[in-house]
């Protein structure tokens, strides 16, 4: 089974409670106005990647990084449940956490019956939901672009989290690569990305 891939990022600290690897998705037909990444769209744009390569990436995270869990983002990652949760399931086995974004809230999840929905939903310990609505930027949560978009604390893993969750800064990672390409993640609104590159 392949994973139609945006980007693997071995470790960040933006992304989430602790150190992490990121798994970007290539795919998303929610369309928000005002998305910070709507590069990932597309899913003509992806490349499929093998789980098998993928979960051989988490493994050298973990190694070598000492990530306390994954990401997964995009794009849409519910248009890619059955591999994700694979990977979900297999990371939670060997005492990774998982976080997941979705632009589906919830309760819309059930009725998509997107196939391998509820199997990334149990494997996932912290979920993030709901579209970004530009209008509603949301200023206090960290990793949540807008209001209306909800934390679920799926399991008893980051629960310690859930009361002081206002107190844990954003972040945003600038990455300058050998090719003079550059790339970076974090929660930060589209008009705000622009004005970096632009400065850059």
């Amino acid at each position: 089974m392949e994973v139609n891939l945006h980007r693997y990022l071995p470790f960040t600290t933006s992304e989430g409670p602790g150190k992490r690897a990121c798994v970007w998705v290539q795919g998303c037909p929610i369309h928000c106005k005002g998305c910070g990444v709507p590069w990932t769209w597309n899913p003509r744009k992806g490349t499929p990647t093998s789980i098998e390569f993928l979960w051989e990436e988490i493994l050298k995270s973990k190694q070598e990084h000492d990530i306390e869990g994954i990401t997964f983002l995009g794009g849409e990652p519910f248009e890619q449940a059955e591999a994700l949760a694979i990977l979900a399931k297999r990371a939670q086995e060997i005492g990774l956490t998982v976080m997941t974004f979705s632009g589906y809230y919830k309760e819309q999840l059930a009725e998509l019956n997107k196939p391998g929905w509820e199997a990334l939903l149990a494997a996932t310990d912290l979920f993030i939901d709901g579209p970004y609505e530009m209008d509603k930027p949301d200023k206090e949560r960290p990793w949540i672009g807008s209001t209306n978009q909800r934390m679920h604390f799926l399991t008893d893993r980051y629960q310690s989290i859930k009361e002081d969750i206002n107190a844990i800064p954003n972040r945003l990672e600038v990455y300058i690569n050998s090719d003079g390409t550059i790339e970076a993640n974090g929660m930060v609104p589209s008009d705000t990305w622009k004005r970096i590159l632009k400065d850059l």
